[in-house]
């Protein structure tokens, strides 16, 4: 009766302490799983804002060319409009 009962309270030990063991490394993995998402959302907000600013500096960009370009157009057509308006006789009637 004593074998018997040596055996069942190691049985016991062994799987009270082999289910601790398993509890402490299945927290362990979880709280480097909670870590690897914390950097990985991180670096996905950097690789976002690094995008948005690229993004940002292009069309900032573009926009002063293009406005640039506008506004020279616009100034050589004026002084070309301006040229032919003053090889022309005035359309008044001198009254």
């Amino acid at each position: 009766m004593q074998i018997r009962r040596a055996g069942t309270l190691f049985l016991t030990a062994v799987l009270t302490f082999g289910m601790s063991s398993a509890l402490v490394l299945a927290q362990e993995g979880t709280k480097q799983d909670m870590k690897n998402a914390g950097h990985e959302t991180k670096d996905a907000a950097r690789d976002t804002g690094h995008g948005i600013s690229t993004g940002t500096q292009k069309a900032y960009h573009k926009t002063k060319r293009g406005t640039k370009k506008a506004y020279n157009k616009t100034a050589r057509g004026t002084k070309h409009a301006t040229r032919k308006i003053e090889g022309k006789p005035t359309t008044e009637n001198p009254q």
